[in-house]
């Protein structure tokens, strides 16, 4: 039973879409992060995902989100990323070294950690890439289940949707130049 009329109308679209493509509900799963049981229920109708899972189908589908988005989910969507731009700037060590880019795909930060400290954030994830090279000091980085510690000249370059974790373990400032790009 569909659970409205919007979602029977997404779901047409993605199936519609992904046969285009010859993708199989395996292929779209993979690509996703989406299981295939769920990715025929947002076809079928019986579920209307959140935009975060829209957002997803639409990088494996390599459309823009926007062709599946209607206009009031754009704008959802649009003032989640200007809030996360926010919080980042105004809760962290940030430094935004991008004037204005409030609403561009891809931002960079300087970033400092005092000495022994975990970031101010417990854990993030956001949809899209991070890289994060370090200027001075030791970073010690958290990407899932995996940890790396890097030193300054070394980098990292990560699926951001992944939650990840930094602090500096050393008696040292840490700094780092960070871009975020979020699709």
């Amino acid at each position: 039973m569909a659970s409205s009329s919007k979602g029977a109308h997404l779901g047409s679209k993605i199936k519609k879409m992904r046969r285009a493509r010859k993708m199989t509900y395996d292929d779209l799963g993979a690509e996703s992060g989406l299981t295939p049981d769920t990715i025929r229920e947002i076809e079928r109708g019986d579920i209307l995902p959140p935009v975060s899972s829209i957002i997803k189908i639409a990088k494996a589908l390599q459309i823009d989100s926007g062709d599946l988005l209607s206009e009031e989910e754009r704008e959802d969507a649009e003032k989640r990323k200007v809030e996360s731009y926010e919080k980042r700037t105004r809760e962290y060590a940030y430094r935004p070294l991008t004037p204005n880019a409030r609403n561009k795909h891809m931002k960079a930060f300087h970033v400092t950690i005092e000495p022994e400290q975990a970031h101010k954030m417990v854990e993030y994830q956001h949809e899209g890439e991070e890289f994060i090279y370090v200027l001075q000091g030791n970073l010690e980085i958290s990407v899932g289940d995996n940890t790396w510690t890097l030193k300054k000249g070394q980098s990292i370059h990560f699926n951001s949707a992944l939650i990840h974790k930094l602090n500096n373990p050393k008696s040292e400032t840490t700094e780092l130049l960070v871009v975020v790009y979020t699709p």
